[in-house]
């Protein structure tokens, strides 16, 4: 019988299979939350009930949380609705030169609006040029926007720092929390952020829906015009299914820690085969200051994508990097800016573990990819191997 084992967590997460016996109840709310007729009374409260809890989690108030339909919507929503023009001669955004394409491309667009796009490197870790941001910090900035943890890597930016340092000249700053959330404690305060962008089907929850935290007197202008939803600041009935799923997951916050804490041992057991036991494999990333449930590895000699549809057909889920550039032939930008050349890039592979992965998987996975590695690289060198599926 043909097993399959997912490692691609960083791309989404499976349902949590209490969600499944929940839908059916959370199906018969079927109203307008917006209505104030009895139809409308039980999805609104399921609806507030929803955001309390994921408020709670993260540490903030209620109102401080706008519904979106993921996380690319919560950037760009956090960035064309705080930017729309330059203010006193602040017409510079600042970012990261790891960030994800719905970040980078929107602060790009702003570029029509007047804003100039500066970018702070980072060193061969996927570590934050500092200096480098200092040095860019003055009376022009307007905005600062850099991830928590970056979905190809997994490492985490020191977000707390850059908030103090972008507040001192007056910027606003933005973080993208996506590949955090469900995957370390994440209280928002801690990070100093006015703005943070979240989505629920990285944290076992239905797709569709995700949460822009924008700070208590914060303006944002809606992208979207139409209803009052959201306080005005994102018109469209809500999607309430989705949010009900994610405001469930964010019940249980007890389970974050010793989740976190039994991936990093998953995960450092998996690289400690890898790197023993298959030759020219580099991790990226320093082992300290990344996700505990990711890992991003270059195999020297080994085509990225041929390694990945190998693995594919013996069952095992993994990628290359961002599942939203899947299929393009450039190599990862990401890998790109921390230094690597485009042969390390285009050899690179990315695995990231969840609350369903077992330690039998893990040693499955290794054995598999040290056979194709081994069958890939004999290829390269005009050896022959029997194949089968």
């Amino acid at each position: 019988m043909f097993r399959t084992i997912y490692l691609d967590h960083n791309a989404t997460t499976p349902l949590h299979p209490a969600i499944r016996a929940k839908l059916p109840e959370w199906a018969e709310f079927w109203g307008n939350p917006s209505s104030i007729h009895w139809a409308g009374r039980g999805p609104k409260s399921l609806y507030r009930d929803s955001k309390q809890k994921i408020a709670s989690l993260l540490g903030v108030q209620p109102l401080e949380l706008i519904f979106t339909s993921g996380g690319s919507e919560s950037n760009n929503l956090a960035l064309k609705g705080l930017c729309e023009k330059p203010v006193n001669g602040r017409d510079q955004i600042v970012i990261s030169a790891v960030e994800h394409p719905s970040l980078r491309k929107t602060a790009e667009a702003l570029i029509g609006r007047g804003f100039r796009v500066d970018v702070i490197g980072v060193n061969r870790d996927g570590e934050l040029d500092i200096d480098g941001l200092q040095a860019l910090l003055s009376e022009k900035t307007f905005l600062v926007s850099v991830m928590l943890a970056n979905n190809e890597t997994g490492h985490l930016m020191p977000v707390n720092d850059v908030s103090r340092r972008a507040h001192a000249v007056g910027a606003w700053v933005h973080c993208d929390a996506v590949q955090a959330l469900g995957k370390i404690p994440l209280h928002l305060p801690d990070l100093g952020a006015d703005l943070v962008s979240l989505s629920a089907h990285k944290f076992y929850s239905l797709k569709g829906s995700g949460v822009l935290y924008a700070r208590r007197g914060l303006n944002l202008k809606s992208l979207i015009d139409g209803g009052a939803q959201e306080r005005g600041r994102r018109a469209g009935t809500e999607n309430l299914l989705s949010i009900a799923s994610f405001g469930w997951v964010c019940g249980l916050a007890d389970e974050i820690l010793p989740q976190a804490l039994r991936l990093r041992e998953l995960r450092d057991h998996m690289e400690a085969r890898v790197l023993s036991e298959i030759s020219g494999v580099k991790v990226n990333g320093p082992l300290g200051s990344r996700l505990p449930n990711t890992s991003s590895m270059i195999l020297n000699g080994v085509d990225g994508e041929t390694l990945l549809m190998n693995l594919d057909v013996r069952g095992f889920a993994v990628s290359t990097g961002a599942a939203c550039s899947s299929g393009s032939p450039e190599p990862s930008p990401v890998l790109l800016a921390m230094g690597l050349t485009r042969e390390e890039a285009q050899s690179s592979l990315r695995v990231s573990l969840g609350w369903g992965t077992t330690r039998e998987e893990i040693d499955l996975f290794v054995d598999e990819l040290k056979n194709v590695v081994h069958r890939l690289r004999g290829f390269k060198h005009g050896e022959c191997f029997a194949y089968g599926v």
